[in-house]
């Protein structure tokens, strides 16, 4: 799909029409995507023969809310219906349909003459001024935009989950910000699962006209009418509402008003840095464990953990209860036991702790830590991932419960980290004590990294609710010495039949990944470990008798291997696991673009071992079998293909069905859309969402029930509950019908000018690529503006796609409201696109990206006629800032000015995971790490003042400020001109009110300079 320059051909919007569902409750708006010079306009989510809602007046769909609100049920849509065909009848109804590059106010005033001051170019156009405001107009400039854009950010829901209740009744959990509010807090809606037949009738009847198709027996896999498609007639209808509400009482306030990385932080820098890892820039609750069977809810919030009980019948708010842990440690991670919710694991100063909330009872289960609190003593931890785990890979979890047993043994398998390898770096301290330093561990490229290895811990409970008999077992063999080429465990989990612990496992290249299932009956416990002890040391003890009795071998279901690098996802699920093989859906990009496979693998049985010298603690033992190391796939069949991605988490499996829901880009790039598939009819895909808009999807357990929230670039995000049914007897992907339960939010229309446009031009290479351009607010036609390129370029992003960013936008809107034209290109490098488009950039980054994003602005220049390309200026954060700085140097007669926020300036200062991925090890590509650092293009650097602004946090902890300061060093030996911007309490990202403040006014002022 990629490749292709035309997204709308007839045989796609033939596929399309057989398997489209009727189910968006409004209809799809038009999204510009003008191509290159050969490309024709394309539009998405638009039928040519359907009729926008932009042509309803604003009478006519008074006078449709007025009949649906007067009438009764079975009155209601045919009075609607009356009321709008009368219009569509009309002469008015021949407008031009809003979003095809028809923009109110851009046509020129026939008596406006032009000002003989003005420059104009060869080709007539006007050069707009450059705003020339002082700092306290551009603050004041800030603080409008700020307000004004807060009628553009909506509840979206996150971290939903569904819980049946035993009256019928479904409950909605998810984490949301309230209106007039700061911070995120747990909230709920209930869903009544049975509806009147009067209720029933009318949402099947207000479905029915949005689809122009409604009858009684409608199947919602049949093809859309040929005629008009007024999914419009539905916002004239009363729509069935789901009122949400606050879950919990709120005395936990935060004590830091915003929330900044600074001194006025409530949080403890473990809680900043997790937050910095997750990208979350939202505070109060960000995450919580739900029980389902109990309603159990446990959740972090200001360094402490809160429980409480929701039976779904309370009548009012809950009030949360703190949980005793630890007072001088902060806690995180919280995770209840799947087998008895009063148990709640956690981690607290770098162990692994348990407390039972009945009781009160807790305990400590590991010692790795010496509670000395730095980062040189204590390079041990227990169930927190690493560094480069975290950022490069997204693995935030370091243990994991076994999800039932049938001993009474409580067992949980987590992570010990040897960072003792790992260099130590010192950073001013976040908590702005004078004179005080933070210690972190950063593993730069070419160095050596953290290791791990998997342990498990056990214990009862005693009578008295409390922890006893804790033993802490080990692997009697180093999963490196069977696996020599392993460097990353990047994914962990139990089996559903709670039998084997499964890894995923990656080189060190990140070239090979092998899915690795280790048997329950591998771990075993030394002599001396009966109990858990800070002395408790496997290397001074033997190992119990393991080899006297029969065991599961180690072995290798999955291998996977790419030329140029792998990229980890969560899309493996079991489905069987018996004796002798496997079956389980996998995701791979053997292909070019990632796609899903029903595997099935054949396993070793049980065997007895033989004996080993004793204490031979980390050598191979014989019953690691060599033709376990090997997969041996027995079948493997092909769910998805073709030139389009399955993204890399979420899916959700319907086993009494058969069925597969994913979420793909197979109609576009630009749209996450819902499919499913059947796993007894592979290939055989339907859509399940209506075009032109993009989803987040959540499903219940039975996939019964989904959550979509759903946007375009001119439509706020709305969120929506449907009701997943199937009709046919044999099942299959025809067979589901999906109906409207109600509506969680709607969200509005923006103005116009908020809203951007989305054009493809075409690189000299015949690669397409996406651009977004954000008009100034004030523009005019035969006028050219000072453009701001706002870039990115690099792997694992995608800046550009059909859905509204609101506040995400906040400096792209300020921009073009101070009258700049902003634009953002997805370069080749970028997501979404397959294997081929993302590993351009494959050991050479610095050097092609720019090449793309330059060919792409002058096409659009070209295209649209108003972009000056004598005033375009560079702008970019982290890997966007580094291009930044690469532009200036490799372009400086395009890029008259470069604002370069938290740059890398040489990736042999950057670390591990991110780099090597790219760029290999530096001993491997000497030239390619020369090329492209910043620090051997300093003389190129232009000599002209006001061209160069460096921007960067001082404690910043991922892209570290000694990129910047090494940068400033070698500018100063060539005695060039540069300015630079400091924060000296904040990390990567700014998350301080005044600090994003004080910087959007920089940035205003300095690009005044263009």
């Amino acid at each position: 799909m990629e490749s292709r320059t035309q997204m709308n051909q007839s045989n796609q919007q033939q596929q399309q029409q057989r398997n489209r569902l009727p189910s968006s409750p409004s209809p799809p708006l038009s999204v510009s995507l003008t191509g290159g010079p050969n490309a024709n306009t394309t539009l998405m989510g638009l039928e040519h023969d359907a009729v926008p809602s932009s042509q309803l007046s604003r009478t006519t769909t008074t006078a449709a809310a007025a009949a649906a609100a007067t009438a009764t049920t079975t009155e209601v849509v045919v009075a609607a219906a009356s009321v709008i065909t009368n219009h569509l009848s009309s002469p008015t109804s021949g407008t031009p349909p809003h979003g095809l590059d028809v923009d109110e106010g851009d046509d020129e005033c026939d008596d406006c003459e032009e000002d003989e001051d003005d420059p104009v170019d060869n080709d007539g156009h006007i050069a707009a001024p450059t705003p020339n405001k002082s700092w306290a107009e551009n603050k004041q400039v800030v603080q409008e935009i700020r307000k004004k854009m807060c009628h553009l950010s909506s509840m979206v829901p996150t971290n939903v989950q569904f819980r049946h209740l035993s009256d019928g009744r479904a409950r909605c959990y998810f984490l949301g910000t309230p209106p007039q509010s700061w911070e995120t807090t747990l909230l709920f809606a209930d869903i009544n699962l049975t509806q009147s037949e009067e209720q029933q009738l009318l949402v099947q009847r207000l479905e029915g006209i949005a689809s122009d198709e409604w009858s009684p027996t409608m199947n919602a896999g049949s093809p859309t009418s040929s005629g008009h498609q007024p999914a419009f007639l539905f916002n004239a209808l009363p729509r069935p509402r789901l009122p949400w509400s606050p879950l919990l009482q709120q005395p936990i306030q935060s004590s830091g008003g915003s929330g900044g990385s600074g001194s006025a932080s409530p949080y403890a820098r473990e809680y900043q840095l997790l937050q910095e890892r997750k990208r979350l820039s939202t505070w109060g609750i960000t995450c919580y464990e739900l029980h389902k069977p109990s309603g159990k809810l446990v959740f972090p919030c200001f360094n402490d953990l809160y429980q409480c009980l929701d039976t779904g019948y309370n009548s009012g708010l809950l009030f949360p209860t703190q949980l005793r842990t630890c007072p001088q440690w902060t806690a995180l991670d919280p995770q209840i036991c799947p087998q008895n919710s009063d148990m709640i694991a956690y981690i607290s100063d770098c162990d692994l702790f348990v407390t039972h909330t009945l009781s009160g009872h807790e305990k400590r289960l590991t010692y790795t830590s010496t509670g000395r609190h730095s980062y040189v003593d204590d390079a041990l931890s227990a169930g927190v991932p690493s560094y480069v785990m975290q950022e490069e890979f997204s693995r935030y979890q370091g243990f994991w419960w076994q999800p039932h047993s049938n001993d009474g043994i409580y067992r949980i398998v987590y992570e010990e980290v040897d960072e003792s390898e790992v260099s130590v770096y010192t950073f001013p301290s976040s908590t702005a004590v004078h004179g005080r330093v933070d210690e972190y561990r950063f593993p730069r490229t070419g160095s050596p990294n953290a290791k791990s290895k998997l342990k498990l811990v056990q214990f009862v409970l005693n009578e008295a609710l409390q922890v006893s008999e804790i033993a802490i077992k080990d692997l009697p063999y180093s999963l490196l010495a069977v696996f020599s080429w392993l460097e990353y465990i990047v994914r962990v989990g139990w089996t559903p039949d709670a039998k084997y612990v499964w890894v995923q496992g990656l080189d060190r290249k990140q070239q090979r990944l092998d899915v690795i299932l280790i048997p329950l009956d591998n771990f075993c416990e030394s002599y001396s470990s009966q109990v858990s002890t800070p002395t408790d040391s496997l290397g001074d003890h033997s190992w119990r008798s393991l080899y006297s009795r029969t065991i599961t071998p180690l072995q290798v279901i999955y291998t996977e291997r790419s030329d140029s690098w792998i990229n980890v996802h969560d899309m493996l699920h079991f489905l069987d696991l018996t004796e002798t093989s496997v079956t389980f859906l996998w995701a791979s990009e053997e292909t070019g673009f990632r796609h899903l496979y029903l595997v099935t693998a054949s396993l070793l049985l049980s065997q007895a071992n033989g004996q080993p010298d004793p204490g031979s603690v980390g050598a191979q033992p014989s019953f690691v079998e060599q033709s376990a190391l090997q997969p041996r796939i027995l079948n493997k069949v092909a769910l998805t293909s073709g030139e389009w991605e399955v993204l890399a988490r979420n899916l959700w499996v319907d086993k009494a069905n058969k069925l597969v829901y994913f979420v793909g880009l197979r109609d576009t790039p630009l749209e996450k859309h819902l499919y499913v598939v059947s796993l007894e009819r592979p290939e055989h895909i339907r859509l399940l969402t209506e075009p032109g808009y993009s989803y987040l999807v959540e499903f219940d357990d039975q996939c019964q029930l989904m959550l979509l929230v759903y946007c375009n670039i001119q439509r706020l995000p709305s969120c929506k509950v449907m009701r997943v049914n199937q009709t046919c007897s044999n099942g299959g992907v025809n067979g589901i019908q999906i109906s409207l339960v109600g509506y969680l939010h709607e969200g509005g229309k923006p103005e116009p000018q908020y809203c951007p446009q989305i054009f493809s031009p075409q690189l000299p290479s015949g690669d397409i690529v996406y651009a977004m351009v954000f008009k100034p607010h004030n523009f005019e036609l035969g006028v050219k503006y000072p453009t701001v390129l706002n870039v990115y370029g690099g792997p694992e992003v995608q800046t550009v796609n059909n859905t509204f960013k609101g506040k995400h936008q906040l400096r792209m809107h300020m921009l073009a409201a101070q009258g700049y034209c902003v634009i953002c290109i997805d370069s080749r490098g970028s997501r979404h696109r397959g294997k081929r488009f993302e590993s351009h950039i494959r050991g050479r980054m610095g050097q092609v990206e720019l090449t793309d994003q330059v060919d792409a602005l002058r096409s659009l220049s070209d295209q649209l006629g108003y972009i000056d390309m004598d005033r375009v200026a560079i702008h970019g954060w982290s890997y966007g800032g580094y291009l930044s700085l690469m532009g200036l140097v490799q372009y400086p007669k395009i890029f008259k000015v470069a604002i370069a926020g938290a740059p890398v300036t040489n990736w042999e200062y950057y670390d591990t995971g991110y780099t090597e991925r790219y760029m290999d090890m530096p001993q491997n590509n000497e030239a390619g790490y020369s090329a492209g650092s910043v620090l051997e293009y300093v003389n190129s650097f232009p000599e002209e003042d006001k061209r160069l602004l460096l921007i960067h946090g001082l404690i910043d902890e991922n892209v570290h400020f000694c990129h910047t300061s090494r940068l400033i060093s070698a500018l100063n030996k060539a005695n060039k001109p540069y300015e630079v911007h400091l924060f000296p309490e904040e990390r990567h990202s700014l998350r301080n009110l005044e600090s994003n403040k004080n910087y959007e006014t920089k940035l205003l002022s300095f690009l005044q300079n263009l």
